[in-house]
């Protein structure tokens, strides 16, 4: 049977076949060299939630809303940029589907997603990791232990800079303080910072130490998306971390803490757009979304939309800047 497509072959709407990552093709087994540009991991671990979990479910929710964005026609044309972003004769994509969790083990299920991560970088791909609770953040910034460094870009409306409670360290209140213990982490941009958050002055105090810049929503819309480019390094390794709580509830209400005063679609999105003019955007995770408390859809449409997007002008930059 001819190819995939509008002009030959099956149509194949986003409703028919396989719910893998935006149709990509599944490489489950991680013994073998990844052939491809993007790989996608599921990491269903949602036991570091402190008040509502299901965000276990978050990544089989993005997968299908991302059959959507498939693009069986050959890339995703931008009238607006006037490019063809994705275009699959260029880009590849390869779903490799979950990491394996072990239920009320933290320490086993979060080796399961770092190893799923190292496989992916071995194979010189960019990760892209479905959380899951921003716990998850913990193993996949790890995994960059024995990699260049990396600036972290995170967006989430709390600040996850809780050191201990009760003897908790790995829970989704945590994952950026332990990020910042590790030697290559160089700094940090947190965006979407709002309201009573999870982490107390003192968590505030250490996360500014360790070189963490804190914008708030109303910071960021005072600076606009070049005014919050220009306090990004240039010219590094950048890992994006995307609480979908950074989002403002009125478009993201399928997540367990959701906070109003959040972002807007495109507020994050020019951001990322720029973020990737600046450097090497070299692994994403996107973590929150918990779909049973959001029977429309819409939050893991957002999230589906928002990677694919961002993918789109990581390697359209990536290409350019082979070009010169």
């Amino acid at each position: 049977m001819a190819g995939h497509g509008y002009e030959g072959g099956r149509l194949n709407l986003p409703f028919v076949g396989h719910c893998t990552f935006a149709k990509a093709p599944p490489m489950t087994d991680w013994t073998q060299v990844l052939d491809a540009d993007i790989a996608v991991l599921g990491a269903p671990f949602d036991m570091g939630t402190q008040y509502r979990a299901g965000a276990r479910f978050g990544p089989r929710a993005i997968r299908e809303a991302s059959t959507l964005f498939s693009f069986g026609h050959g890339g995703a044309y931008d009238f607006e940029d006037d490019v063809v972003y994705l275009p699959k004769d260029e880009v590849r994509i390869v779903d490799i589907g979950d990491a394996d969790m072990v239920h009320t083990d933290t320490i086993k299920s979060h080796a399961n997603i770092e190893l799923g991560v190292r496989k992916i970088l071995e194979s010189g791909a960019l990760p892209v990791v479905l959380g899951g609770d921003h716990s998850v953040h913990i193993p996949c910034i790890r995994a960059f232990d024995g990699q260049k460094p990396v600036h972290i870009v995170h967006i989430d409306a709390h600040l996850d800079f809780v050191d201990e409670r009760h003897g908790v360290r790995y829970g989704h209140g945590n994952p950026l303080r332990r990020a910042s213990e590790m030697k290559h982490v160089t700094g940090m941009t947190q965006m979407g910072i709002r309201n009573v958050s999870s982490s107390n002055r003192s968590d505030y105090d250490a996360a500014r130490k360790a070189g963490s810049d804190i914008l708030s929503v109303r910071d960021v819309r005072r600076l606009g998306a070049a005014g919050v480019l220009a306090r990004i390094p240039d010219g590094v390794r950048y890992y994006c971390t995307v609480d979908i709580d950074g989002f403002d509830p009125s478009i993201a209400p399928g997540t367990g803490t959701p906070s109003h005063g959040g972002f807007l679609y495109y507020e994050v999105l020019e951001i990322f757009q720029g973020l990737a003019k600046k450097g090497d955007v070299v692994g994403i995770d996107l973590v929150e979304v918990a779909p049973d408390y959001d029977h429309s859809g819409i939050t893991a449409m957002l999230a589906a939309q928002f990677l694919m997007n961002v993918l789109g002008f990581v390697f359209h930059e990536r290409k350019q800047r082979r070009s010169k």
